[in-house]
């Protein structure tokens, strides 16, 4: 059942429905609810705590707690309901982060075993806008060592099953925060993408997610820091969320901009079809079912992607920008540290101080560092490509996969990405486009497989259409069935 069409609190008899009907309701339900006096946020946040509790043993989603300060936070907001003096567009609605993002008196770790006990003082920039409109955070989200990886494992906190099937990967680097919206284990979360990084675990465990595009949302307080100027066109941070609705208004408050009103109507959607990227089965039949419907109602082609090839390597040459020195530095805390001698210590004895899925993606990038001449090729190719796609996406919306098949086992897409045959090159381009081009990205579940795992497809424009983005994204969700929880 669509999640839209079944939270309908008119006349209902609550009883033991209630904590159900919370974990699958949206933060705009949630809210209603709380200002109507249906539910109070001591309730609320009570449900979402027990729920993190009856499903992080086996998940491992939720790295780091602050239970007790939530709780006391909720009965504040009840006062200060009583009272009328509720304020804010979140007010009360517990939420989880991503625990890249500082926030105040939590560790920001970074999945580093050197890190641990790294206690922040002062909230990330985004983590200031959402409690000042009445956020209540639960806890911090599970990620791969310095987010460097699109898995999410590390040495720290261990590693984040897919809560559809414990055996499959959530995805990364924000796949804690994958993984908690699919349990229902909180009303919405924040993750941030520079390789697909929201978008590998929205479509890996069947939530929405958005990736902004370049420079609408500040990363001041998310860690690591990302300095050099093209790394931090491919970084976009936003909502991982139930509902597209969820998504805009979490977006509409973190952004650094405004989200001008479009219509749909005066856009054109570009429906992915390709034979020389690998796709599952069922993917194929899914973007199928998108197209057929789509252009029944609107203007809708089937024309190739542009720049679509040059993505992916462009991606990986951005990564690598400086073969991997920045990161190395900080994921060894010193001059000395060796990724290839981490690498083979973990192999051979488990002992490294770092997880073999960032030792081993470091010296990816020492062997992909572009030569001088090849930067210079890289900055006009970035160039040529933004003038171009500047005009190509003024009026167009492109619908693509996220990845070639739903969630593999733990360690198939790490090894199809790391690989020093290229093999990025045949799995990357559908994630790395909206990347390497800065642009905004919407994912939404439209279906599954034959063994009941989740696929999303994304919505892909230019900063400017954020919301003909959302829009397309609410006609998906509402034809092909969007979020369901997982049990």
């Amino acid at each position: 059942m669509n999640l839209m069409n079944s939270l309908n609190t008119e006349g209902r008899d609550w009883g033991m429905e209630k904590v159900e009907f919370i974990l699958d309701a949206d933060v705009t339900h949630i809210r209603k609810m709380i200002w109507n006096k249906e539910i109070t946020v001591s309730e609320v946040t009570s449900i979402f705590i027990e729920r993190i509790k009856e499903k992080n043993p086996s998940v491992n989603f939720l790295v780091e707690d602050c239970f007790s300060a939530a709780m006391e936070q909720s009965a504040q907001a009840d006062e200060a309901l009583s009272n009328g003096e509720a304020v804010g567009m979140l007010f009360g609605v517990p939420m989880s982060m991503k625990e890249s993002f500082d926030v105040a008196g939590m560790q920001t770790t970074g999945g580093l075993l050197a890190r641990r006990n790294s206690v922040q003082e002062e909230d990330a920039h985004i983590v200031k806008k959402l409690k000042a409109e009445g956020a209540i955070i639960l806890g911090k989200t599970n990620t791969p060592e310095l987010c460097f990886c699109q898995e999410t494992d590390n040495k720290l906190y261990g590693r984040t099953n897919n809560p559809w099937n414990l055996s499959r990967t959530v995805g990364g680097s924000s796949g804690g925060e994958g993984a908690a919206i699919a349990l229902g284990a909180a009303a919405a979360g924040i993750g941030s993408d520079i390789g697909g990084s929201i978008r590998f675990p929205s479509h890996f465990n069947g939530v929405i997610g958005f990736k902004s595009g370049k420079g609408q949302v500040s990363q001041v307080g998310s860690f690591p820091f990302v300095d050099d100027p093209w790394q931090q066109r491919m970084l976009g941070i936003g909502p991982m969320t139930k509902t597209v609705r969820d998504a805009k208004l979490l977006y509409s408050i973190i952004a650094d901009h405004q989200i001008e009103e479009q219509r749909i109507t005066d856009f054109s959607i570009n429906v992915f079809r390709t034979t020389e990227f690998p796709m599952s089965d069922e993917t194929i039949k899914l973007v199928n079912s998108v197209y057929l419907f789509l252009k029944d109602h609107y203007k809708t082609d089937r024309e190739t992607v542009p720049y679509m090839k040059e993505s992916a390597l462009l991606w990986q040459e951005i990564m690598s920008i400086d073969g991997g020195e920045s990161t190395r530095k900080v994921a060894f805390g010193n001059e000395k540290g060796s990724p290839l001698a981490a690498f083979i210590k973990e192999k051979m004895n488990g002992t490294a101080t770092v997880h073999r899925y960032l030792s081993w993606a470091l010296i990816g990038a020492a062997l992909f560092k572009p030569s001088a001449k090849r930067i210079d090729e890289i900055s006009n190719l970035l160039d040529e490509g933004d003038q171009f796609l500047e005009d190509y996406l003024t009026k167009r919306l492109i619908i693509m996969p996220v990845y070639h098949t739903a969630a593999p086992p733990h360690g198939i897409v790490y090894s199809e990405i790391f690989s020093i045959k290229k093999t990025f090159m045949k799995y990357m381009p559908f994630v790395a486009y909206a990347n390497t081009w800065g642009l905004p990205a919407l994912t939404v579940p439209v279906g599954r497989d034959n063994e009941g795992m989740p696929i999303g497809l994304q919505i892909i424009s230019k900063n400017g259409n954020e919301d003909a983005i959302f829009s397309l994204g609410s006609i998906l969700e509402k034809q092909f069935g969007g979020y369901s929880r997982a049990e």
